[in-house]
């Protein structure tokens, strides 16, 4: 199992795979257990890689190859997080050197771990930072820079609770004609637990089920993979069936799925993506759920007219950092503030270039997976500036019931993982003109 999820954390750290398609291959014909196994270590070692990497700098004298970190890394998680005892968690270390061809370093390796190991039992572990933005950076993962913005933005205590409230889990919905009440009779019928979401009715979230592509609910189509979240910004563009709808950047296709669910098969869509690889899995997507009368366009969403005309509605979920403190744990590894800078400015392109292609009176719904305020408050606030033909419609009808304790951006939307247990997602509503559709 460790070499399994070592040979995935390299696929991610060296590679620079997504974590999610990393496990998908390697995991490929692995029983279900191990999966689960394999999966909660890669994603747990992903998050804790900072305050490894700070005790590795502690514990180790010199260099360390970036092959024996990995080992390291994994190791000390296991140590530290998840419950192994010591000796096996030192001794599988050492082995797992040995697997990968550095059998002279397996003594080096055993014996950082067995001293991490004493001071940990001794309560004598190396002191954190005192900076609050280095001292959460160690703890959390998340790059020193944006744990800035988020002290400045939201204090230190809701800062915290936002990083450790890490959302490792499942969330399926039914795709029509399929539906929710189905679905969950379904699950029930196999013993997947499951609880139902927080804010959306079709939203299941289930509970220590680490893949669910074998299922024939999956195969057929009746059940997909989709973050609540991501279902809500869906729910933002209040589509009824009939509805013309743009997806402007569509892929994987799961969200316009969503959208021609909610108009039950009746209206048009169409679906953009810039990458041919990419519109490529959108069709695969709409193939496997059934969606027809949707057309997928290959296109830059920051310059293209989509095929000319105007729609109902528009989507606008943009491509973003994903530091949403969330369940992509991957995507804190390689950020700057220069990414986020340049994101932010393709965002607002992407945005002021869709809002072209809404009718009079209709929405478009603008919507990224991260905390950013630049690449969210700033750039809504940018853009009506901009245009000011629309007008922001509150969101807050996505949340009824919502934690006091998050904070309120309205008329727009932050979800936090921390006070509305979902992806960190931002989701702003704009109208043209007066006339609703």
């Amino acid at each position: 199992m460790i070499r399994l999820a070592y040979d995935i954390l390299t696929d991610i750290v060296t590679g620079g795979a997504y974590a999610n398609l990393a496990l998908k291959k390697r995991l490929a014909g692995a029983d279900a257990a191990a999966a689960r196994s394999v999966t909660a270590l890669v994603y747990e070692t992903l998050e804790r890689m900072r305050y490894a990497d700070f005790l590795i700098g502690k514990y180790a004298k010199g260099r360390v190859h970036g092959s024996i970190r990995n080992v390291l890394r994994l190791s000390i998680t296991r140590l530290l997080f998840m419950d192994v005892p010591d000796h096996a968690a030192c001794s599988d270390g050492a082995e797992l050197a040995k697997s990968i061809g550095k059998a002279s370093l397996a003594g080096f390796v055993n014996g950082v771990l067995r001293s991490v190991a004493r001071d940990r039992a001794a309560g004598s572990l190396p002191a954190l930072p005192d900076e609050p933005a280095e001292r959460l950076s160690v703890l959390y993962g998340m790059p020193r820079f944006m744990i800035r913005e988020y002290l400045e933005d939201y204090g230190e205590a809701f800062t915290e609770s936002l990083l450790s409230s890490r959302l490792h889990r499942l969330t399926v919905r039914a795709q029509y004609p399929f539906t929710a009440q189905e679905l969950a009779a379904e699950l029930e019928k196999l013993g997947v637990a499951f609880e139902r979401g927080k804010y959306d009715e079709n939203a299941l979230i289930l509970r220590g089920t680490a893949d669910v592509t074998g299922l024939d609910l999956f195969k057929t189509g009746k059940m997909t993979v989709q973050s609540e979240s991501a279902m809500l910004a869906c729910r933002a563009c209040k589509v009824r069936p009939g509805m013309t709808v743009l997806d402007a950047c569509a892929a994987p296709g799961g969200k316009s799925a969503y959208l021609w669910s909610l108009m039950r098969g009746e209206g048009r869509i169409v679906s953009a993506e810039l990458y041919p690889h990419r519109a490529e899995l959108i069709k695969k997507t709409f193939a496997r759920l059934g969606v027809t009368g949707a057309e997928v366009v290959t296109c830059d969403a920051a310059e293209s007219d989509f095929g000319g005309g105007s729609f109902d509605a528009v989507l606008c979920d943009a491509p973003c950092s994903g530091l949403g403190g969330g369940s992509k744990p991957d995507a804190m590894l390689n950020r700057s503030g220069e990414d986020i800078a340049a994101l932010a400015e393709l965002q607002l392109r992407i945005l002021l270039n869709a809002a072209d292609r809404v009718k009079e009176g209709g929405c478009l719904v603008y919507s990224t997976c991260t905390v950013s305020r630049r690449e969210n408050l700033e750039n809504a606030r940018a853009f009506l500036a901009k245009r000011p033909d629309f007008t922001a419609e509150d969101c807050s009808f996505l949340v009824p019931g919502r934690d006091p304790a998050a904070p309120d951006c309205r008329p727009f939307l932050q979800l936090f993982p921390n006070t509305d247990g979902a992806d960190g997602f931002f989701i702003a509503r704009f109208i043209k003109g007066k006339n609703r559709v």
